[in-house]
């Protein structure tokens, strides 16, 4: 009997076209003899609408998003009578099983931990990482501070808040100033580069927190590592978490991996999978990075990202729990360079999710 798959995409953060995207990839890889696919857009302002055709075909950076959602559409996940049944409820009153959602939502309102907290009020089984990982994974802040009191080098950084800024903006270019130039400016919750800037000097600070807050309350300030190399690994799992190769990116033409590099430009960056690294190096990595998918208490699915220093220490940059799936992305071409294809990828992880959800189940905690 195929199992019936909830792909829910799009959403309400700046990362909309990029999910989308990702969507589409996950759901040509669901073989049809084992899966029937239900995909779920969420439009921009938050409405719910079940989309027989799939996924708008949205070209990367696209100013569209899904299209058709009338006012009045929507979609709900609901209980059945009987425990352990999931439902889905369209506008119009119709009902489907579902037996696990795939949720392929990047940044707020999806990566964050939100669906994730609404799908376990609902007993639903979802692929990837729990509430508490999620939210975590999202905040870059909040991160850096865990993979410190895990032992996890990162990068010297400083968080600002808005109200910092605006209070004391004296006070925070001196902390930048000793934090030293140049630096990164980043939102503290928001993926795909969207929203980093450089900031080779003081005058340049200004500009780039206010572009940070455009996206959130909170921004991180991150020494820039010279000459360091930008390596990612996989990790795939639950409670036996592994990671893959890893891989290098090379920007070609730009300053760093930002947005236009990683979706726009196809000849933006080089991707060097597996990167050319001594064994002991790509151990390392591997050995932080299932690190820091244990101190973030991950599962499913989630990318590290490091920097590989000129004098060989590594720092690990950040965690991601819903990197990007297009066919092209990272994290899956990462496990088929380590022997797993992007088909095989989708099954292993809708199984660890349905694993991770039986066993919340007997211990009473799921439904």
């Amino acid at each position: 009997m195929r199992r019936r798959v909830a792909v829910v995409f799009g959403g309400r953060s700046a990362e909309h076209e990029v999910s989308v995207i990702s969507a589409r990839s996950v759901i040509d890889a669901l073989d049809p003899e084992r899966y029937e696919v239900i995909a779920i857009g969420v439009s921009k302002d938050g409405r719910w609408q079940l989309l027989p055709a799939g996924p708008p075909a949205l070209a990367p950076g696209s100013s569209d998003e899904l299209t058709g959602v009338s006012p009045d559409a929507g979609a709900g996940i609901a209980l059945d009578q009987d425990p352990g049944s999931q439902t889905l409820v369209a506008a119009d009153g119709s009902r489907t099983a579902v037996d696990v959602v795939f949720p392929v939502m990047h940044g707020p309102y999806g990566e964050d931990g939100s669906i994730q907290g609404f799908l376990e009020m609902a007993g639903v089984p979802y692929v990837g990482a729990g509430v508490l990982a999620s939210a975590v994974g999202l905040d870059k802040a909040i991160q850096k501070v865990l993979f410190t009191a895990a032992g996890i080098p990162v990068v010297p950084y400083e968080v600002v808040h808005e109200r910092d800024w605006a209070e004391d903006p004296q006070g925070v270019e001196g902390r930048a100033s000793h934090l030293g130039y140049p630096l990164f400016v980043k939102p503290a919750a928001l993926g795909s580069s969207i929203g980093i800037e450089p900031v080779g000097e003081p005058p340049r600070l200004r500009g780039a927190l206010e572009q940070a807050f455009r996206f959130g309350r909170k921004a991180v300030l991150e020494r820039s590592v010279a000459g360091a190399r930008e390596l990612e690994v996989s990790v795939l799992g639950n409670d036996d978490p592994v990671a893959s190769v890893a891989g290098e990116i090379v920007p070609m033409g730009h300053a760093f991996y930002d947005y236009e590099a990683k979706y726009l430009d196809e000849h933006g960056a080089e991707l060097l999978i597996p990167a050319d690294l001594p064994a002991e190096t790509l151990e390392e990595i591997q050995r932080l990075a299932v690190m820091a998918f244990r101190a973030i208490d991950g599962s499913g699915m989630a990318r590290a990202d490091f920097f590989l220093a000129q004098d060989g220490r590594l720092y690990l940059n950040e965690v991601n729990t819903i990197p990007g799936f297009t066919s092209i992305s990272m994290y899956p071409r990462l496990w088929q360079a380590s022997g797993l294809s992007y088909p095989e990828l989708v099954d292993r992880l809708i199984e660890l999710a349905i694993e991770r959800h039986e066993a919340e189940r007997k211990r009473g905690t799921g439904v």
